[in-house]
């Protein structure tokens, strides 16, 4: 490895076309909007984002298309100080786009996942190695462990690809963060592999059948993520903030910080990629969910997916 560990991201590039209106249009009903834009998304590159925003070394691995979005994807990584070598240009494929529609400081979201499903399991292990090895040519049997790094998936690319992905960084020693959005579980083979899953409430009552509402039911709910074989969890609760279990097994609970909701895109997303930053400095899992809960709370505070997750000196400077 480098001098020092990375944050790697195997996830979907979407571009988000975003509109506001003033309730949700019913079946055959056309509604007035406004506010609309065009914003760089996707869950994989906005937690690429947010982790390089909040200073950590950080790589994408994903897939757009050969055409406009493609171009403004990529670019705007880079802006952000994201690693792209390991981004693909797809012609037979178009790039991935998310349709949102905000109401009421909500959205819903319609996606077409375009080159986001075109990257196979022995493409990200591919880019995993050249990642450990520093890009050096050499046996795959000499790579020193990614010790102190982490790598992250969510659930908007080839699913046997995001299974083949986690085994690999796993194996090769990468802290690996499973993100399982939209809803989506995993092989049995493949869950020893995840050291942190991260669902929000509703992806978690899809992969557990418990919903967690209070104390009891989200200790319920984070042991039976522990059950599948995860080795730890942590459940989103939008604005109840987010748990744990302590040490003694107990429910340990990170409230949400106070701020204006604006718009919920990216927040979760924010929350984990400044997550993985916090744990590639070291600090406990705990921490950890403090930073998250830091920089989301000023992500909703703003308009966008990427264009609204903030840099670690405007958080800094947030919560001062």
């Amino acid at each position: 490895m480098a001098d020092r560990g990375i944050v790697a991201v195997f996830g979907s590039m979407n571009m988000d076309l975003s509109v506001a209106c003033e309730r949700m249009p019913r079946a055959g009903e056309t509604v007035g909007g406004s506010g609309f834009i065009t914003n760089a998304g996707g869950k994989g590159a906005n937690q690429a984002v947010a982790a390089a925003r909040m200073g950590a070394r950080t790589c994408m691995i994903g897939a757009v298309g050969r055409d406009a979005f493609g171009d403004a994807l990529v670019a705007g990584l880079r802006d952000a100080g994201v690693g792209v070598e390991f981004v693909a240009r797809r012609d037979d494929v178009e790039t991935g786009t998310a349709t949102i529609i905000r109401c009421e400081g909500d959205n819903r979201i319609v996606l077409s996942p375009g080159a986001n499903h075109a990257l196979a399991g022995e493409d990200v292990a591919c880019a995993l190695k050249r990642l450990v090895a520093d890009e050096l040519d050499g046996d795959a049997r000499e790579l020193a462990p990614a010790a102190g790094s982490v790598f992250i998936v969510q659930g908007e690319c080839d699913p046997m690809a995001t299974a083949a992905a986690l085994s690999c960084a796993h194996r090769l020693g990468f802290y690996t963060v499973f993100n399982p959005a939209p809803a989506c579980g995993l092989p049995a083979e493949a869950w020893p592999a995840v050291d942190l899953i991260c669902p929000n409430e509703t992806e978690c009552q899809v992969l557990t059948g418990i919903l967690p509402k209070d104390d009891e039911s989200c200790a319920a709910a984070l042991n039976a993520l522990l059950a599948k074989g995860a080795g730890a969890a942590v459940i989103t609760l939008g604005g109840a903030g987010s748990v744990t279990l302590s040490d003694d097994g107990e429910p340990l609970r990170m409230p949400a910080l106070s701020s204006t909701v604006v718009d919920t895109t990216a927040a979760g997303d924010t929350f984990i990629g400044a997550l993985a930053a916090a744990r590639l400095e070291g600090l406990p899992l705990f921490e950890c969910m403090a930073a998250g809960a830091r920089a989301s709370a000023v992500t909703v505070s703003r308009l966008g997916a990427q264009q609204s997750i903030p840099t670690r000196a405007e958080v800094e400077h947030w919560f001062c």
